[in-house]
């Protein structure tokens, strides 16, 4: 499945949860109640889904629901395939809309208010490039552990929302993998991690690398250098749906571009990643509770940022540039750097 958070437009301001189709967006609120008897009297957000997982009401429940839609407003084939036709406008059963068009539709990020945020730095290529740039070797401790720092959760953006541009002169932006947790564990294995795995989106971790770097010097950090916009999406895409580009190591053959205004700036591949998924929730479950809805950040592929494309000298991103970061299968996540005095 791909999931989606989105809000209808001119619906008011709900915060719903949704099943990509081929014609559209299943509605899982306006749906549930197809299967659901007491489907009125819960949450169907993404998060909520996520944390009801133990009471059959999580992901299974939205892959159920979207088959009953399916077969009410489809046809079946002799081979047990079915067909719907694209609709010009909303799908309805029972008076509700449970099909919407893409364009009626605004999407957010897959979790707009995730629990917790954490950001590996799982890219060898990345880290060698970054610590080149200082004039150092990547320490022997990173090969020993996946180390990680923790971002601001509560500033999360998502598909084609605009990225107030910080107080920098270095903004920088950062292609990654996301990983969303979907049950509850504590000092999870390596071998059990992947059943961890809710599934995965695109990150735009996005970076002031003047402010971090001095932040840096200090022995702390990253936290102010990141702390004002991390973008995710454009869905949430279950694992599953890449069995068949699985290379058997817990990781991925799945091509990642970055493009600014247009102009490929950078291309890499999960397959090169050297800790895998795997090995950052183990870690990170270590003497400590992963929830549903957390998400932890792959750390930005070789060549996925400004930082080693420009050897740290810039030129940086300015307002009005356009950021796209394009991983196969997962979609596009696209923002715009906006300047401090247009109208918000």
């Amino acid at each position: 499945m791909q999931l989606v958070s989105f809000r209808r437009y001119g619906a008011g301001s709900e915060e719903r949860a949704g099943v990509l189709v081929p014609v559209g967006i299943v509605d899982l609120t306006a749906a549930a109640p197809l299967l659901f008897e007491d489907a009125e009297e819960r949450r169907w957000d993404l998060l909520s889904l996520l944390q009801s997982e133990s009471e059959g009401y999580g992901l299974s429940a939205a892959e159920q629901i979207v088959d009953a839609v399916l077969e009410q407003i489809g046809q079946e084939t002799s081979q047990g395939e079915i067909i719907i036709e694209a609709p010009i406008g909303p799908l309805s059963l029972g008076g509700a809309h449970v099909i919407l068009p893409l364009d009626s539709v605004r999407l957010l990020a897959p979790l707009p208010r995730p629990p917790s945020l954490r950001d590996f730095y799982a890219f060898e290529q990345h880290v060698a490039a970054a610590f080149g740039a200082r004039g150092r070797e990547v320490p022997p401790a990173w090969y020993r552990m996946p180390v990680f720092y923790f971002s601001n959760h509560g500033a999360v953006y998502g598909p084609d929302d605009r990225i107030l541009m910080p107080r920098t002169k270095a903004l920088d932006y950062e292609l990654e993998i996301a990983c969303v947790i979907g049950r509850e564990g504590r000092d999870i294995s390596e071998d059990e991690a992947e059943y961890y795995i809710a599934g995965y989106t695109i990150m735009n971790d996005w970076s002031a690398r003047d402010i971090q770097r001095e932040e840096m010097s200090v022995g702390l950090g990253p936290a102010k250098g990141k702390d004002f916009a991390t973008s995710l999406g454009p869905a949430l895409v279950t694992p599953d749906e890449l069995e068949d580009r699985a290379t058997g190591d817990g990781r991925y053959d799945l091509a990642m571009v970055v493009r600014v205004n247009g102009q490929e700036r950078g291309r890499g591949n999960f397959r090169d990643i050297h800790y895998t998924f795997s090995h950052m929730i183990a870690f990170a479950s270590r003497d400590v509770t992963l929830r549903p809805g957390d998400i932890l950040g792959s750390g930005t592929v070789g060549g996925g940022c400004l930082l080693e494309t420009t050897g740290g000298k810039g030129p940086w991103l300015q307002p009005g540039d356009v950021v796209e970061l394009e991983v196969e299968r997962l979609g596009v996540l696209r923002n715009r750097v906006a300047d401090r005095e247009e109208d918000w």
